[in-house]
């Protein structure tokens, strides 16, 4: 085995035989012991699940199983863009992710940047563990604070419209609410775990940088811009990536708690319907097909996503 140093500063090694990959294994063999769980982890419940695809090209029956079930090929898929309602929730879904990206992504980044700036530690673990405390809850409790909050008769805040004189509002009652409902409790809920990552990467920017713009006469906000920003943009390109491959799975039981028949029309997505459709209905192959459609569009976003941000910033995931 031999090594050389990259353009990067960094090692690189070689094997040039099996004598030296089997001497190297050997030598680091506890980091392989240690890898094993994680493994069979991704085997057993992410690629053997995988073979449970192939019902999206069949008219799956519980009780003949999938070798027993007839093929029928794209007849689902060709269903599923056929049907209007269908339509109607991926636009739904699509719109909801959007604003999700456009809104909810940057406010870690917001809230990191704004910690770093908190030079009294004491006042700054406070704050931390308060906006951290809401990750920690379920979706259902969120969903019932949220509720509680916008309640038409005893919500606090139609209790502040009631002091300027404003009708009540039955905010999850219409259809035009709903979006921004779910935006909103998922940044209040999420957002301050989100700067976890974010801190740790603007921990690790050499402090000298900051010495040497301070005596360049830059201030706090300069040194931000020009230091602490540049400095995470790998770790924002990581985790931007992360979530355009997930655009299309918002998550079903952060919609559920707060879907009725009267938001529906703009509040059901992709997961619930799968519920509805999957669950309730037993069209198994047919949700089977929306799911598998749903990883498909997220594996060509996650690699178009790549392809941009390794040729704009020369950060990518692979």
């Amino acid at each position: 085995m031999a090594s050389k140093t990259d353009s990067a500063g960094q090692t690189v090694y070689t094997f040039g035989s099996k004598k030296a990959k089997r001497a190297f294994v050997m030598k680091h063999w506890p980091l392989y012991v240690i890898s094993i769980p994680g493994l069979v982890y991704f085997v057993i419940f992410k690629y053997i699940p995988l073979l449970g695809s192939s019902i999206a090209f069949q008219n799956y029956n519980i009780f003949k199983g999938i070798t027993g079930s007839p093929w029928v090929g794209l007849e689902h898929f060709r269903r599923m863009f056929a049907y209007d309602e269908f339509l109607i929730i991926l636009k739904n879904t699509l719109l909801i992710g959007m604003y999700d990206l456009l809104f909810a992504f940057p406010i870690p980044i917001i809230l990191a940047l704004l910690l770093n700036e908190i030079r009294f530690n004491g006042y700054k673990r406070v704050l931390q563990t308060v906006i951290y405390m809401p990750h920690f809850l379920s979706w259902v409790i969120v969903g019932g604070i949220v509720i509680g909050i916008l309640s038409p008769t005893t919500g606090i805040f139609n209790h502040v419209l009631g002091l300027f004189h404003i009708e009540p509002i039955y905010f999850l009652g219409e259809n035009s609410y709903i979006r921004s409902i779910l935006i909103t409790s998922g940044i209040w809920k999420d957002s301050g775990w989100g700067t976890i990552i974010y801190l740790a990467a603007i921990a690790g920017i050499n402090p000298d940088l900051y010495e040497a713009a301070e005596i360049d006469g830059a201030g706090k906000f300069r040194q931000m811009l020009s230091i602490t920003l540049p400095s995470i943009v790998p770790t924002i390109t990581i985790l931007f990536l992360l979530h355009i491959g997930s655009f299309l799975d918002f998550g079903f039981e952060r919609v559920y708690v707060f879907l009725n028949s009267l938001n529906s029309e703009n509040g059901q997505i992709l997961d619930t319907y799968v519920y509805r459709a999957g669950l309730i209905d037993r069209q198994y192959s047919y949700t089977t097909a929306i799911g598998l459609f749903k990883s498909v569009i997220g594996l060509l976003l996650i690699m178009l996503g790549n392809t941009l941000s390794k040729r704009t910033t020369g950060n990518g995931l692979y």
